[in-house]
């Protein structure tokens, strides 16, 4: 986590952390949340430091910019095998309204552990028809 650190206890950044972990377990991919105001327009911002990250290609980086009101997900070529638009359309809603109820922290927990589910790459079975 980078940035607006400050604007977490330790038990909400310890929160973060641990759903950080938890969700790279579960699906392998790497998860980053940047907090803060953006420099410029936000998804330019968040694919900026996403482009930053040391493996994009199999990152996910949530940006939250608390004074815009703005909340952005930008994921990798890899990541995106497994995590497709309208699963992080789901965990942005997820986390708006924990935003709406003024809970960053948990907002930002629950967003990171439904991407960490819904980012596991797909297990096909094969049947063997002979």
């Amino acid at each position: 986590m980078r940035a607006g650190d400050s604007a977490f206890t330790v038990d909400q950044r310890r929160s973060i952390d641990q759903a950080i972990a938890v969700a790279e377990r579960s699906c392998g991919h790497s998860f980053s949340v940047w907090v803060g105001a953006s420099e410029d327009e936000p998804r330019e911002h968040a694919v900026r430091l996403h482009a930053q990250l040391p493996d994009s290609e199999r990152s996910v980086l949530l940006l939250v910019d608390p004074t815009e009101r703005a909340l952005e997900i930008v994921t990798g070529a890899r990541v995106r095998r497994d995590l497709d638009d309208a699963s992080a359309g789901l965990a942005a809603l997820a986390m708006q309204s924990s935003f709406a109820a003024g809970d960053l922290a948990n907002g930002i927990v629950r967003g990171v552990r439904q991407l960490g589910e819904h980012a596991r790459p797909t297990t096909l079975l094969h049947a063997d028809q002979t």
